[in-house]
């Protein structure tokens, strides 16, 4: 997706409007998008090793939050939910893969993952983690308005509203809901990523533990990869 298209699909137009952005800032844009397709032909997309499976902590009591350092026994298994590692599906976790490998070598964040809405087979939407780099963290959201008062992935995910949080204890104080994966982390870029009908089709999720992370460069990378990542593998019909 254009990159000017995903800023109006994702309300981020308005957000950056007072927003100190460097001169070059579309031209930064452009470049990561220009990168991060040269990355994802359909040969890498075909070759490229992705995890099936890996590790989660523990939920506490209900499901509601995670116990954080606390793993479970078992890994989580890409598979139950998408089915076995088909054509399609190589290409849907290698894009996500590729694309955070990307997105690691090019930003100081701590913490980023990659996720798309699916249903269980019982009928209930969620957003499930296809890849991501930094500390173990809940493979699934669900996508439920009770759990999006206290979720920002869970909200952007219904919404397609982007939130940009630098300034993590000063949202909490004025009383936005904070789903806690990791204490030390002091800001957040949760952006939502669309079809070419602009329709949420999942989310990314960025965390940093410096408050006024997501600003210049770091932004303008972000947007890359969420305007990148939307219409492509991730976007194809279930």
């Amino acid at each position: 997706m254009n990159h000017d298209l995903y800023l109006d699909a994702s309300g981020l137009r308005a957000d950056l409007a007072a927003a100190a952005l460097p001169a070059d800032f579309s031209a930064l844009v452009a470049a990561h998008q220009a990168a991060l397709q040269a990355l994802l032909t359909p040969q890498a997309l075909a070759d490229t090793e992705v995890a099936w499976r890996y590790r989660v902590p523990e939920l506490g009591e209900g499901g509601a939050c995670s116990l954080f350092g606390q793993l479970a026994e078992q890994p989580y298994d890409l598979t139950g939910l998408l089915g076995a590692p088909s054509v399609d599906n190589q290409r849907l976790v290698a894009e996500a893969t590729i694309v955070t490998r990307y997105y690691r070598a090019h930003s100081a964040s701590h913490w980023f993952g990659v996720y798309q809405a699916r249903r269980k087979p019982d009928g209930e939407p969620v957003l499930v983690k296809l890849a991501y780099f930094g500390a173990e963290s809940r493979a699934e959201f669900p996508l439920t308005e009770a759990f999006a008062a206290g979720s920002n992935n869970s909200a952007v995910g219904l919404s397609g509203r982007a939130r940009l949080i630098n300034d993590v204890a000063a949202f909490v104080a004025e009383g936005g809901g904070y789903y806690t994966c990791d204490p030390k982390v002091k800001a957040e870029a949760c952006l939502p990523l669309f079809d070419a009908d602009r329709r949420i089709v999942g989310i990314l999720d960025s965390e940093a533990f410096d408050k006024d992370f997501f600003t210049g460069p770091e932004l303008a990378l972000i947007v890359a990869v969420a305007a990148t990542l939307s219409g492509g593998e991730i976007a194809r019909p279930i």
